[in-house]
């Protein structure tokens, strides 16, 4: 009973957007995948009365619920299909066997071409799925070729002149395009259809970085762009647009590692009155609310932010030494460099070197032209003058999301001390 009341509160908090959901049984086991245009109605209908025969064997075993998020339907359906081909749940039987659902054929072929079809056959193709919705396996395929243009199973040359001059056929009938780079988008389109889409990222940011290198910037922009769009067609929890913010970051900041867990600190008081501090966590660039934090000041009687940055960053991180949980690849700091030095000193004082950064904006004394070309100051500890940047830098948008939500966060505790000190609530 108490389970199935877990599940409700959980499913209440669901939001109502497209994505797939995971049921798992006492032992963490995915035992069904499902895909939804809407996670809370889809997963709320579990627990209405009517249900299938199938719904009655498996909710007995559910003792719990995640889900991920997708742009679309469309999307959903590829990551739902990739979950289930990687951990064959137990209810998920007619997916795996039907022969009936469709699948995405891949032409054994000089030039590749991508097709939807029912049957397997032994034709040195590559096949891939099967799929739940061929209307929306046809949908995600649209969505991924306006990106990674491709060749369609049985295209005329008349078609294919037409497809390529909209952007939607590389012209390999044509004879406008390199074989080795048509073949790269070919794999490229593997990893979106397989639900790989961070390995895609990680793949394509490197080759910006080495056409950037070799100043072939219109080939660099080409793939910036791809990697722009896959934010939008790829899987949302798996965070393809964060994961060049990150890679951007990292680049940034003269990372070892990509900063997958971000911790950043932000302190709220009015003349030290109520005083707060606050801790939120990103993680792969993602607010992940659940390792939010909140810090009530108990060491410092007036407006001294220093301190009280002192005695939040100090308390977090003793805990975590303390109870021997994972340290966070980056912390960000809210304000300049004397913030930072702050937090620097806290970490020291507890024998830590966790690669640390502060976010402030330009000042008000700067000259209104030049406040309006820089975005914001970013101070690390490896040099007294902080990186000026524009509002345009991918790992500026991170860093400003991180710190806005810790900001955010930092004020509404502090709204709350000060309502139950006014009336007591």
């Amino acid at each position: 009973m108490k389970t199935t009341s877990n599940l409700k509160s959980k499913i209440a908090a669901m939001p109502d957007t497209a994505g797939v959901y995971l049921m798992k049984d006492k032992s963490g086991n995915i035992v069904y995948v499902g895909k939804a245009k809407s996670l809370k109605r889809r997963v709320s209908s579990y627990f209405c009365r009517g249900f299938l025969l199938k719904t009655a064997m498996l909710m007995p075993n559910v003792c719990d619920i995640e889900y991920r998020l997708c742009p679309t339907e469309s999307m959903a359906l590829l990551l739902e299909a990739s979950i289930i081909h990687k951990y064959k749940p137990k209810y998920n039987i007619s997916l795996r066997d039907d022969k009936s659902f469709p699948l995405v054929k891949i032409t054994n072929e000089e030039f590749p071409a991508i097709c939807v079809t029912r049957k397997k056959e032994v034709d040195g193709s590559r096949y891939i799925g099967p799929f739940t919705s061929a209307s929306l396996l046809r949908e995600a395929l649209r969505i991924i070729r306006r990106n990674f243009p491709y060749r369609v199973c049985g295209e005329l040359p008349e078609e294919a002149r037409i497809y390529h001059k909209i952007g939607l056929s590389p012209g390999a009938a044509l004879g406008g395009i390199n074989k080795k780079e048509y073949l790269k988008t070919i794999k490229n389109i593997i990893l979106l259809l397989e639900g790989r889409t961070e390995d895609l990222i990680k793949k394509l940011s490197r080759e910006m970085v080495l056409k950037s290198k070799d100043q072939r910037y219109e080939e660099a922009a080409k793939i910036r762009d791809q990697i722009t769009a896959l934010s939008a067609i790829g899987q949302a929890n798996t965070f393809a647009g964060s994961q060049f913010e990150l890679e951007c970051l990292k680049s940034l900041l003269k990372l070892k590692r990509l900063p997958g867990r971000i911790e950043a600190f932000d302190i709220s008081n009015i003349y030290g009155k109520e005083a707060t501090g606050s801790m939120v966590s990103f993680y792969r660039g993602i607010a992940d609310k659940n390792n939010y934090r909140k810090f009530r000041i108990k060491t410092v009687n007036r407006a001294d932010d220093y301190k009280m940055l002192f005695e939040v960053v100090h308390r977090r991180y003793s805990r975590l030494i303390a109870e021997k949980l994972p340290l966070p690849d980056l912390i960000i700091i809210d304000g300049g460099r004397a913030h930072l030095l702050t937090a620097q000193k806290a970490l020291k004082n507890l024998g830590l070197n966790i690669p640390l950064a502060s976010i402030a904006k330009p000042s008000k004394k700067a000259d209104g032209f030049m406040r309006a070309k820089v975005g914001e100051h970013i101070y690390t500890k490896d040099s007294p003058q902080p990186v000026k940047l524009k509002k345009d830098i991918a790992a500026l948008n991170l860093l400003r999301r991180v710190r806005d939500e810790a900001h955010r966060f930092a004020n509404f505790y502090h709204h709350i001390l000060r309502r139950k000190k006014i009336i007591g609530k």
